[in-house]
């Protein structure tokens, strides 16, 4: 089954078969830190840069855009049709999750650059980073399986079965201070929960029809898992793995991106061209922000409080302050940009 396709048409029937000033004044300087067992990061590696990654799904590249200036400074090749981006700030290291080449580029942020590239499962797709402990986890579409990487060494250390059969896991997400993995599959309308110390999934959570990607915010110990088909947002509290909460969103809700400093939630939703806010102290959507066509990935930088959105049929992105909830430029990217990853 073609991931492109799958999720890409309009049609209901076919989802369901089968900080040092610069003179930018943006960059933030962030604490010394051991990660794990490896060595302390350098004081000149902690700088973040306020960069935003694109996946363009179509052109094999990932387009990095300066969120101080609003322009892509950058193009860089990874795999086959990138499907998914995740961040490690503290390393400064992106993972890209590429499709239809079953592997995960790494992209040096200081020099945007490939520096190397992981074999993953069949159909790696969406990526999550445990920052706490450096390990990457990536969803395989095709084998239903997650991919267990050790940031340090660009390895595969282990691979789970997150629910067993055709689950086809097109989401995961990483409470770095809880350790636990949220796996959505989307072929079951369950989530799956693992437990990073041991690899081993711990329960199943029932969710809505068709779950697609996964956001979750460590303060609050909450995961939000947009639902494709039933077109609402499922709220599971992580310490009692139960949905406390369903939100109506727009029409094929994509990505989720959660904003940790204000506790706001955004859902690109495809056929709707537009964005749902939702506040995570109610769980109700306050603002629906017009954007593009056909959006599908979300990222947030805590630190500006701006929102990033890819509009697939325009081959745009649209940036959206998070005050005003409004769109304030539309950046011009790869062919299909489908995911998003932000380094604040």
């Amino acid at each position: 089954m073609n991931f492109y396709n799958y999720y890409n048409r309009r049609c209901r029937k076919c989802c369901k078969c089968n900080i040092d000033v610069c003179s930018c004044s943006k960059v933030c300087r962030l604490p010394r830190v051991h990660i794990g067992p490896i060595r302390a990061i350098e004081s000149k590696e902690l700088l973040s840069v306020n960069h935003i990654y694109v996946a363009n799904f179509n052109e094999n590249t990932v387009s990095v855009i300066d969120g101080a200036t609003n322009t892509v400074v950058a193009t860089i090749p990874v795999g086959v049709n990138p499907a998914g981006v995740g961040v490690n700030p503290l390393t400064n290291r992106i993972y890209v999750g590429n499709l239809n080449s079953d592997d995960v580029s790494v992209i040096d942020g200081f020099t945007n650059t490939l520096i190397t590239t992981v074999p993953a499962g069949d159909g790696a797709s969406a990526v999550a980073v445990n920052t706490a402990t450096n390990t990457i986890y990536v969803a395989n579409f095709n084998d239903s399986t997650v991919s267990v990487i050790d940031g340090a060494a660009n390895t595969v250390v282990a691979t789970i079965i997150p629910v067993g059969g055709l689950s086809l896991p097109t989401g995961v997400g990483v409470n770095p201070l809880t350790n636990r993995i949220y796996v959505a599959n989307f072929n079951f309308d369950i989530v799956s929960v693992i437990d990073g110390f041991t690899n081993a999934v711990i329960t199943q959570i029932p969710v809505g029809v068709n779950p697609f990607r996964i956001g979750v915010n460590p303060n609050t110990n909450r995961i939000y898992i947009s639902n494709f088909t039933s077109n609402t947002v499922s709220v599971i509290d992580g310490t009692t793995n139960t949905v406390i909460a369903t939100v109506p969103v727009g029409t094929t809700p994509g990505e989720v991106a959660v904003n940790i400093a204000t506790n706001n939630i955004y859902v690109p939703n495809r056929d709707s061209d537009n964005v749902s806010a939702i506040s995570g102290l109610t769980n109700t959507v306050f603002a629906t922000i017009p954007v593009g066509d056909n959006p599908n990935g979300v990222g947030v930088n805590p630190l500006t409080n701006l929102i990033y959105v890819t509009n697939q049929n325009d081959n745009t992105v649209s940036v959206i302050n998070g005050v005003t909830n409004t769109v304030i430029t539309t950046i011009s990217v790869g062919a299909r940009p489908f995911s998003v990853g932000v380094n604040p």
